[in-house]
Parts: structure tokens; sequence; C-alpha cells
């Protein structure tokens, strides 16, 4: 049923947006559908999925659960990562005939570790218009609620399974200068925190971020052991999806005392951050903008 054109035999509900607008004809849309909490859609969203004339869905299956919930009847047909380039020509074709297209993915913004990039490309070498829609992302929103600094980040997606792949790919991770964000699935998380165990430093801090507006919602932040520790504490903390933020590091020739860090938690509970930075540079004779930099990863 997944590799099967699928077409309901009501009408298509016409919804219009918000400003009175509706899927454009040859247009692509990228439409981010919910990660957890139905309620996060947007108008705009359920308007381009009910007026489209296609959706292309990475599974047409766990899509149809999606449309049934919000009452919309739409034409389906699957694109994921092994029929990709097989289904660009034929949605292409589409586009390029007038018909609009909404690419969806299981959950969140489509393209973000997930398929879709090789139909957009092909659609902007075509000047087929593509369109994206703003929308819930797990990435993003764990970020905007880490307590890491969002000046500068990068997005990894998943990182790599085998075992000296994934050890190195951590080692760039503790040598990074700003906040590195992954994602990770519940049956690896523990190798992974454990392999983050062996090479990060214990001052660098991890936030894991687990079933994102989900009823199970949570955050836990501390060094990789602190969180391996509280995913050992119930096997039901290793289930669900998560998001990894690890911390920028310090540079080599200025790591912080371990001494530093250890008074820097005592002070921060009792006293603004910058003032508990202050002291602890003053202290150990170290720079009071990297003991800030780690006062924020620490509060």
């Amino acid at each position: 049923m997944d590799e099967q054109l699928q077409e309901s035999s009501m009408e298509k509900r016409q919804v219009t947006t918000v400003d009175g607008q509706s899927a454009c004809s040859g247009h692509l849309y990228i439409v981010p559908t919910p990660i957890g909490n139905l309620g996060d859609i947007s108008q705009r969203a359920l308007a381009i999925l009910a007026s489209a004339d296609w959706v292309a869905a990475e599974d047409t299956r766990h899509s149809q659960r999606l449309f049934q919930h919000f009452g919309l009847q739409v034409k389906t047909l699957s694109l994921h990562d092994h029929n990709e380039e097989k289904r660009v020509k034929l949605l292409t074709e589409k586009l390029t005939q007038g018909q609009s297209v909404a690419l969806v993915s299981d959950a969140g913004t489509p393209l973000i570790s997930d398929p879709g990039y090789i139909l957009v490309r092909t659609c902007r070498s075509l000047s087929i218009p593509v369109i994206a829609l703003p929308g819930p992302c797990a990435a993003i929103t764990a970020l905007s609620a880490s307590g890491l600094p969002t000046d500068k980040f990068a997005f990894l997606g998943f990182l790599p399974v085998k075992k000296v792949a994934l050890e190195n790919a951590i080692q760039g991770l503790a040598e990074s200068n700003f906040t590195n964000v992954v994602y990770e699935a519940p049956r690896r998380i523990k190798q992974t925190i454990k392999a983050m165990c062996d090479i990060l430093p214990p001052a660098q801090t991890i936030v894991l971020a687990k079933e994102i507006s989900k009823t199970f919602e949570t955050y836990v932040q501390g060094s990789a052991n602190q969180v391996l520790d509280w995913l050992e504490l119930d096997a039901n903390h290793e289930r669900g999806e998560f998001v990894i933020m690890i911390s920028p590091a310090l540079a080599h020739d200025e790591e912080m005392p371990t001494e530093a860090v250890s008074l820097l938690k005592l002070l921060l509970p009792t006293m603004p951050p910058k003032k508990a930075a202050g002291i602890v540079a003053e202290h150990y004779g170290v720079k009071k903008n990297k003991v800030y930099a780690i006062s924020l990863t620490l509060s």
C-alpha cells in the first residue's frame, strides 16, 4: 500500500490559509508536521495539505493518521530514502504539468535528517517554485530550551553507527568551539552516551532532550557520565526520540581547572553567573569570559 497512489472517493476539502491563499499550481511546498503535540500544526500547513493536488509522504500510512485526525482528504504517494530518485521524475512531471505537491515527513520539518533533498534540488534546477513553510523541528526546539550557547551551532543529524567512526565524530565534538546538535534513536542512545563518557572532558556539558512536545518531555543536563547515570536509572528513560546537545569546548591552552569548575558550581545557585565567574576567575587566575561561558552551560 505504501508504494501505491491513494485517493479518497470523497471530494477534497477546500481550506484556505489565513491570508486567503491555497496551494498554487506548479509549486512544491515543504510542509512541517507535528513532532508530538498535534496542536503544533499551523493553519497554513493544514490549508496547503488540503488544497495541494498531491501529498508526497515519507510513510503514507503514518501520514494518513494525521490527515484523518484533521479531516483532510488528500491524494498521497510515498517518497522515502529507497524510492526518492524514482519518485522525483514522477513528481516533477506533475509539477511541470501545473499540479501542486506538498512534501511531508513522518514528523517535523522535511529534509532535516529526512528524505526530500533530491526532489528539492531537482525542482530548483528546473525552475519549479519551492515554498517552505515554517514549523516544528526537533533540533531547533530542543536547542532553544537547552540553555547552551545558541549564537553559533551545528546540526549534525545522526552520528555514525560504527564504533571507530562514532568515536572520531565525538572527538570532533570535544574540540568544537560551538554548540553541536545531533539526533539519536532509542536503541542506540546508551551506546552513544557511553562513547561520549570516554571522550568528552567532564567540564563539557550535555543536554539530552527526550519526547519533545509529548507527555513525557524531559531535559537532562550534566556531564556525559551524569546523563548516562540518568539513563540507567530506569529502562523507560531509554524510550522515545532523543536530541543530544553538546556544549562548546574550552580551548586546549585555557582548560579550566577541575577545582575552578567545582567552585563555580557551588557559587551559581547563590549569585548571578557574572559575579560567580568573576570570583572564580580571580581566585584561579583564569579568564573571566571563559569561566562565564562555562557558567552559562551550568546555570
